[in-house]
């Protein structure tokens, strides 16, 4: 297994605080596969706002924390050192359930396919073992 704390990661992707959305990878592989987790506080500034009477973590910054792990399988490749994923689209995406405060949510993006700068990852978070949401990411490599 390949562990990067977050030192490691910010040497990987550009991400920093308040946008970086993973605490630790647990494994991954270059160019195929990463696992990440983010572990999911009270005090994430988001929650202020979202919702203040029942704080739910927004699905769009799931999928953040998703494309920002397969970023760290994608990036981690020696042709791509330095370089920034973008995003190019969401495809298939579906919400199945809340991530509130002290969720510990496991992501989970594998790179499916790659033609040049361009690539597709399949992304599951989950959380207790229960997927909370699902999709098909596209990333540009600039």
């Amino acid at each position: 297994m390949n562990h990067l704390d977050i030192n490691q990661i910010k040497d990987i992707i550009p991400h920093r605080h308040p946008f970086l959305l993973i605490d630790y990878i647990e494994d991954y592989v270059p160019g195929e596969y990463a696992v990440g987790y983010k572990c999911v506080s009270y005090r994430e500034e988001f929650f202020a706002g979202h919702f203040p009477q029942e704080p739910v973590m927004p699905g769009v910054l799931t999928i953040e924390a998703l494309a920002q792990t397969g970023a760290v399988a994608i990036l981690s490749l020696p042709e791509n050192k330095g370089k920034t994923a973008y995003f190019g689209g969401i495809d298939k995406c579906r919400f199945r359930g809340k991530i509130v405060p002290g969720d510990k949510v496991r992501l989970e993006t594998k790179i499916i396919k790659t033609k040049g700068p361009v690539g597709i990852g399949e992304a599951v978070a989950s959380v207790d073992g229960k997927v909370v949401v699902r999709a098909e990411l596209t990333f540009m490599i600039g």
